[in-house]
Formats: C-alpha cells, structure tokens, sequence
C-alpha cells in the first residue's frame, strides 16, 4: 500500500534514542546593525570561493572563518563576544570537554545556530550534539535500544524538488517548491520536537530534509541541502540560509 507524502514525512520524525576552510584570519569588518556570523568548516572539502560568496553577497551579516582545528576556541566566552550567530559547515569528530561546556553554555546564553549540510555528521560520539540539531546521521551501522541503525546514505548529482512545508515559518517566508541539484542523505533519524521546513519526495533522500527547533534558549536551524556551487548559487537556498541566519539571531 502506498503512503501519502504527509504520512511518509510524519513516520520519519521519530524519537531519537542515540548511542552513548578559510583562515581564521579572513573575515569581514564589523558594521552596526548586521548580523556577526562565525562560519565553522573543516573536516570536509567544498569549494570555498563559491561556498562564502554566499556570505559575501548576503546584506544582513558580516563573518568570520574559521576552520578546525582551531574553532573550538571560538566557542571561549570571550571569542563568543565576537558574534551572535554561529553557522557550522564542518563534518569533525574531535571534541574536548571543555568545547563541549562552552558551546552548551552559548547555546544556553541564546547564541543562534544554523547547521548545514555534512555538519549533520559531527560529533558522533557526543549524544548531546544530536540532541541540539535535533538528528543523527550514522557514518557506521549502529544498534540503537536494540534496533539496528544502517550506516546512513548519500548520493551525489541529484536533481529534485524540494517541498515547503505548509506551516508559515520566517525561515522560509516567501518560497515556494523548488528544483536543486544537490546531494541527498538518506537513513537519518529526525527528532519528533522538529518543525519540519523542507520535505523531498525523491527515493534517494530523507522525506524531512530542513527544520528549526530550540535548544535551551537557542533557536537551531539544519538545512542538508549544500554540497556545491549547485547549491550555494541557487536563488531559493542563498534565500533560506539568510532567512535562517536571522530566524536565529532573533531578527525576525
């Protein structure tokens, strides 16, 4: 029997029981009234020029780059004086107690935080990191409560629509469905306490694919879409990332 889409999106939002760059140096100038961005990659290649072009172009922020390893110490209560929003393009394992405590307590201070992309895999022997972006992307099959986990999967040069969800939310004020040609993830387990943003009917991919939540006192976008140029020049994904930049730093 097949499922509507509502009902496919609905059973893939399950309860998540999980197991136990550039330079820092480039960044824009700070200006009064835009949003303070720190961009975290590392861990994973992606074409840089185009990937901040995206950041560059966009009129609501200046940023900051800095890659692993040395973002953690961004997460220091000092660095973090430094800016409001924190977007994570990384895909890194390694994490010390201390990283962990600060970035706990700058997401318990309201520090916005838009995750994207491979960032969905970081972090996999800290549960604590799925609990913020509200999924798990398994790099290895896993056994979770007695049930096997498959290693999650991915595709590369996949072109699909990408469904807005009905639900009005400002991260995606003013979209509509839209073609992308991207990566997909498939296998990934998506936390019940989501609101979905963007769904995808395509075989290769997960049905919910985009969602915002809180995390203490910190609102948390992921977007999976992102893998390449593809995806940093397409129109409707430079406009969900600044919508989520600013849904997170409280600008809207």
């Amino acid at each position: 029997m097949k499922l509507s889409h509502a009902l496919m999106v609905a059973a893939f939002l399950v309860p998540m029981a999980f197991p136990a760059g550039l330079p820092a140096a480039e960044a824009t100038l700070s200006q009064p009234g835009r949003i303070r961005v720190l961009v975290v990659t590392g861990g994973h290649g992606f074409e840089k020029p185009q990937f901040f072009q995206m950041f560059k172009d966009n009129p609501d922020i200046t940023y900051e780059a800095v890659e692993h390893p040395n973002a953690h110490a961004k997460w220091r209560p000092e660095a973090a004086k430094s800016y409001d929003v924190m977007v994570l393009y990384d895909m890194w394992q390694p994490i010390s107690e201390e990283a962990k405590a600060d970035l706990l307590a700058l997401l318990a201070a309201g520090k916005g935080l838009v995750v994207l992309h491979h960032a969905i895999a970081s972090y996999q022997e800290w549960p604590e990191y799925a609990k913020i972006i509200g999924a798990k992307y398994y790099l290895a099959k896993t056994v979770v409560d007695g049930v096997e986990k498959p290693r999650s999967a991915y595709k590369h040069d996949v072109q699909f629509t990408i469904g807005i969800a009905p639900a009005p939310h400002p991260v995606t004020a003013g979209l509509k469905d839209f073609e992308i040609h991207d990566e997909t993830y498939k296998w990934f387990d998506v936390a019940r306490d989501v609101t979905p943003l963007l769904t995808a009917t395509e075989p290769e991919s997960g049905p919910v694919i985009g969602w915002a939540k809180t995390y203490a006192a910190a609102r948390v976008v992921y977007i999976q879409l992102g893998h390449d140029h593809f995806a940093y020049e397409n129109p409707a994904y430079r406009q969900l990332l600044r919508q989520a930049i600013r849904w997170t730093a409280r600008k809207d």
